[in-house]
């Protein structure tokens, strides 16, 4: 098989068994919600939604959830040292926990995936108040992280019972963000095959892409890369597992100081990546910044593009191109101090891949940061 090819969609009369409708949420286990909370929103243009901690009845944390256009983030902390969220967050600092499945039946969902082999982490449950209710369910996966599946079509509250409207008079505007577009884990040596099978044959995905380390290399760091899909296409998870260099890649290091397996970027979606990228460094986001080389010959490489190259240099906004169009991408920074999760702004003009034609500038990027760290 060549690597970096997309696979065109199997035509099978196979029903999805497991028929996901997009991203319900992404929950953070956090060091401090309220705090992290207020950076979301400041930084990122996520606006209150709802909260959740022992002015709603909730004894052990806190969780504030925060909302821009389809994209839900719940922070949450522990409120005493001994619970397991404290654990999860001495151990991994601030990290994902739950990548949230939105679905018509949980309890199905529930049913499909464990009879495949999935570990339970949540047995399916009902919760409800007068507003309606949500059932939900859940599965575990790689490192910490678990699968949720929550079915929300009776309820009309504002995010789940047990939760309140979350009032703030401080709201600042939204970047632009609209929806995720994938979410990217980072597993062990040898694990992104086994991890790959697990998709397939527990939730139904398939392979769409992939990329070995001819693919995503450097003098110094590779890694290997299989991109998971759900029958829809509207849920996608990259795989990254370490490969051999002559030095530390970004993979190792991610595992390193997360000490474990775990997300390691989240990819959301933007209508003008100019408009967002300029408004999220107005307010203080810190991107990776490629050699101002890279602009000299990306048109030779991808084509005419609608964007006028000049902001798009200056912004440090990565081009490529596919059979299907062409898409826009830049990386954060870590946006805490283990450099662990980061998060990636995309703006998709038709191209359904993942910019492997940027591999080589990003992965100097990351490792001129990770050298500024020692860690190369």
């Amino acid at each position: 098989m060549s690597t970096a090819t997309m696979d065109a969609p199997q035509q099978t009369t196979q029903a999805d068994f497991l028929p996901l409708l997009g991203t319900d949420y992404i929950e953070l286990y956090v060091g401090n919600a309220k705090q992290a909370a207020h950076y979301y929103k400041t930084a990122f243009g996520f606006q209150s939604l709802a909260y959740a901690g022992p002015e709603t009845g909730v004894r052990d944390r806190a969780s504030y959830v925060l909302v821009q256009d389809k994209i839900r983030l719940v922070l949450t902390s522990p409120l005493n040292s001994d619970h397991p969220i404290a654990e999860h967050h001495r151990k991994h600092g601030d990290g994902v926990k739950v990548l949230a499945l939105w679905v018509d039946d949980a309890y199905d969902a529930f049913e499909q995936t464990t009879k495949r082999g999935a570990k339970v982490y949540m047995e399916p449950t009902t919760l409800t108040d007068d507003h309606g209710e949500v059932r939900m369910s859940g599965i575990h996966t790689y490192g910490e992280v678990v699968h949720v599946f929550v079915e929300r079509k009776n309820y009309q509250g504002v995010f789940m019972p047990g939760f309140v409207e979350y009032k703030s008079e401080y709201n600042p505007a939204s970047v632009g963000l609209r929806y995720v577009d994938h979410c990217v884990g980072n597993v062990g040596w040898n694990q992104m095959n086994p991890w790959v099978k697990f998709y397939e044959d527990v939730l139904g995905f398939r392979n769409i892409l992939s990329f070995d380390d001819k693919d995503i290399s450097t003098e110094y760091s590779a890694l290997m890369s299989k991109v998971m899909s759900n029958g829809n296409g509207y849920v996608k998870f990259p795989i990254n597992e370490p490969a051999e260099g002559k030095k530390k890649s970004q993979v190792e290091e991610y595992l390193d100081f997360y000490e474990g397996e775990g997300v390691q970027h989240i990819a959301v979606a933007t209508n003008n990546i100019i408009e967002t990228v300029t408004d999220l460094r107005s307010r203080g986001v810190e991107f990776l910044k490629v050699p101002g080389s890279y602009y000299d010959s990306v048109l030779d490489r991808v084509g005419k593009i609608d964007e006028d190259l000049k902001p798009l240099s200056e912004l440090g906004i990565l081009i490529d191109r596919d059979d299907e169009g062409y898409l826009l991408q830049i990386f954060t920074k870590p946006v805490e101090d283990r450099p662990t999760m980061f998060f990636e702004i995309i703006q998709r003009k038709g191209a359904k891949s993942f910019g492997k034609g940027n591999f080589k500038a990003l992965f100097e990027a990351l490792e001129l940061e990770q050298s500024l760290r020692g860690n190369l």
